[in-house]
């Protein structure tokens, strides 16, 4: 019995090809939507740092540790985001608004809806729920309004335009 398993990984040649910018300025949406619903634990953040009694006492404090490391990880996290949506948009050859809007919102049910409706079905007082909206509406600008950007943008490097 012969096995095609050469032994190797499988090389980048398989991964779809997307504009640089597209990732970049992709990158910058979602993470910029991410620090929207962040900003009160940055906010408190940055009031203990005003407090402190010397700035490098703070960086060394936890608050400043998971401050960045939240910061860090959102902006690794919304890159992948990126790259993942544009792959995805040139891989369906979606080019149209209307397009990116629903792969989008496919994107949005796969990953948000079902996170959503387990919240919903909890018991919650008032102030959660308000939580929920801003989180269901942050994952809606998180997909589709980051596919239909990126449509507008434009997500096929020149290489691919040009043959």
């Amino acid at each position: 019995m012969s096995s095609s398993y050469t032994g190797t990984f499988p090389t980048i040649q398989y991964l779809p090809a997307v504009k640089p910018s597209a990732v970049a300025l992709g990158t910058l949406f979602t993470h910029t939507t991410n620090l929207a619903i962040m900003s009160p634990l940055f906010g408190e953040t940055y009031r203990k740092a005003m407090k402190a009694d010397s700035k490098s006492e703070f960086a060394r404090s936890k608050e400043a540790i998971k401050s960045a490391t939240l910061m860090g990880s959102s902006l690794i996290g919304s890159s992948a985001q990126t790259y993942a949506l544009a792959a995805l948009l040139n891989s369906s050859a979606a080019v149209s608004y209307k397009g990116a809007a629903y792969i989008g919102a496919l994107v949005f049910a796969a990953t948000s809806v079902p996170t959503v409706v387990s919240q919903l079905f909890q018991e919650r007082g008032p102030a959660e729920y308000s939580y929920i909206a801003v989180r269901a509406t942050a994952g809606l600008v998180e997909t589709v309004g980051l596919a239909v950007f990126l449509t507008w943008w434009g997500i096929r490097p020149a290489h691919d335009l040009l043959g």
